[in-house]
């Protein structure tokens, strides 16, 4: 298609014209982590080895159940409502952003208004709207590493550069259980990334893919550090609600200089096990800085989808006085002390996680035979690729390799890790436990 284009463009100029695409798009075509593992659980789940079992996937973060009956309710409720099925305002439906207003004006102890708040079509259009409004080409964003994949494309899509700052692992993470507390910054690395085109920071808390939650400390001196640079803080805390440590700090909180430079990334669907809704927010104490990204939202999608932004907002205030996030947190932790059993049974080190639904693994102590049969397509990849490939295909279970979220460079750090989801039932975490418990024959 891209090539006959070409052509009419060349007869109607008089010689031939090339049609280069954006290249934050199409630089690189290698197939992403996704595509790989979803083409081999396919395949996998045809093969010899699991014949007559269900291939247990615990790869991506989508969940294995339905959102809790009160939203459901609130959202056929929302569909029957004939003016709720139309456009909804830019800015988002009213009855979401007072919602919002309820939920975060306690958490950031101060009375919030509408203009502190952008509903966003999903947390990843959120942070795409952040960064299209506010990076011309050319200006830079850091990003700690490991990094949820989309960051890098949301940078480069309105002509941004990626700036790389390590989390750097535990030492001993091959060895023993790790805490989130291990995987540090280095502030000094921080500083000598800034730079004059340093536009904006990217902080995920809790983290994906290692389970970390940023403690006040640390969160107050990136954020320093940001105010001395004039940097703007995206905080990502789509799974605000999903932290098992006594307290979970916003960054956003911490003064009043780091809450004016700071735009918060919230998520209806990791809040109500409902991906497919697309709803997400901004907040954010700065109205001027947090309207760049509603213009820029205004261009990507205009608005969001208003059934579910009004089942967001009935459902809500159910939640925040029935207990649910409470009882979702406890229900996680529970899912977690199912699911890392059995690695502490089989002595293979995890980061245990202190927030979100993901866990790093780490296989060191798996043997996998040297001469097992790779795809071609695996040999140019870290190792944790060949480690998933082979679990999926020997054990049939599904989890995802995170030298992904690393760049190539870097990628040696979780080159023996895999990432697994938990949000999943209960009964099918125990099936996970049990598939398992036969890397045994492999240690």
């Amino acid at each position: 298609m891209i090539k006959h284009l070409s052509r009419k463009l060349s007869m109607s100029v008089g010689k031939q014209r090339q049609i280069v695409p954006n290249l934050a798009l199409t630089q690189n075509l290698t197939k992403d982590v996704w595509s790989l593992t979803n083409e081999a659980a396919a395949a996998a789940a045809h093969n010899a080895q699991n014949k007559g079992r269900d291939l247990i996937n615990l790869g991506q973060g989508f969940f294995s159940y339905s959102p809790p009956a009160f939203v459901v309710e609130e959202a056929q409720k929302a569909l029957d409502d004939a003016m709720v099925n139309q456009y909804s305002p830019t800015k988002g439906r009213m009855s979401l952003i007072n919602s919002l207003i309820k939920q975060y004006s306690p958490l950031y102890n101060t009375q919030l208004q509408a203009n502190n708040i952008q509903v966003t079509t999903g947390a990843n259009e959120g942070i795409l709207a952040c960064l299209v409004g506010l990076l011309n080409p050319g200006d830079e964003v850091i990003v700690f590493e490991p990094f949820f994949d989309q960051y890098i494309s949301n940078i480069q899509i309105p002509g941004g550069k990626v700036t790389y700052v390590p989390l750097h692992p535990p030492k001993e993470m091959s060895v023993r259980p790790t805490e989130g507390t291990e995987w540090t910054v280095d502030y000094d690395e921080l500083r000598a990334a800034i730079t004059p085109k340093t536009k904006a920071l990217i902080l995920n808390t809790p983290h994906n893919p290692v389970g970390k939650v940023f403690t006040r400390e640390e969160l107050l001196q990136i954020g320093q550090i940001c105010v001395e640079n004039n940097v703007v803080i995206i905080s990502d805390e789509v799974y605000e609600h999903l932290y098992f440590t006594p307290e979970f700090t916003r960054v956003a909180t911490l003064s009043p200089e780091i809450g004016q430079i700071t735009l918060t990334i919230g998520s209806a669907g990791k809040s109500f096990a409902a991906t497919g809704w697309r709803i997400g927010w901004i907040v954010s104490l700065n109205p001027e800085l947090l309207e760049y990204a509603s213009m820029a939202h205004t261009r990507i999608c205009f608005a969001s989808p208003s059934p579910l932004q009004e089942a967001c907002a009935n459902a809500l205030p159910i939640a925040l006085d029935n207990g649910y996030f409470k009882k979702m947190r406890e229900e996680y932790i529970h899912k977690f002390n199912i699911f890392t059993r059995v690695f502490d049974e089989l002595g293979l080190p995890y980061t245990k996680p202190e927030g979100t639904y993901f866990v790093l693994v780490d296989f060191s102590k798996v043997k996998i035979p040297e001469d097992y049969p790779f795809p071609e397509e695996l040999r140019s990849k870290a190792k944790d690729f060949r480690i998933s490939y082979w679990l999926i295909n020997e054990l049939g279970v599904v989890a995802i390799p995170p030298t992904e979220f690393y760049i190539k460079e870097h990628e040696k750090v979780a080159e023996n890790l895999l990432r697994f989801a938990v949000c999943k039932t209960d009964d099918y975490l125990e099936g996970a436990v049990e598939r398992l418990r036969l890397l045994k024959e492999h240690l």
